[in-house]
């Protein structure tokens, strides 16, 4: 266990930092997921703009890579562009 008291804020700071990051990444999971199971497009249109909104959070925030956020964006919007 830590002993100074710096390091115990750290532990208690992190602690709150990886609860909020799993919580935001996994929302945003779910988010992408809605969207790869919508059959209709105007639906999975209109959850496009705020699940990529989402995805540039995570990556502004190194949750997730730049370079993943990007493959992820691409490939969703490929997605909703090839809905009938």
């Amino acid at each position: 266990m830590a002993n100074h008291k710096s390091a115990l804020k750290r532990i208690r700071t992190s602690e709150k930092k990886r609860v909020l990051n799993r919580y935001q990444h996994k929302t945003t999971r779910n988010a992408i997921k809605a969207i790869r199971l919508a059959t209709v497009k105007s639906e999975a249109a209109a959850k496009l703009s705020s699940v990529i909104s989402m995805i540039d959070k995570l990556a502004k925030k190194n949750i997730i890579h730049a370079n993943k956020a990007s493959n992820l964006k691409s490939k969703l919007t490929k997605h909703v562009a090839s809905l009938a």
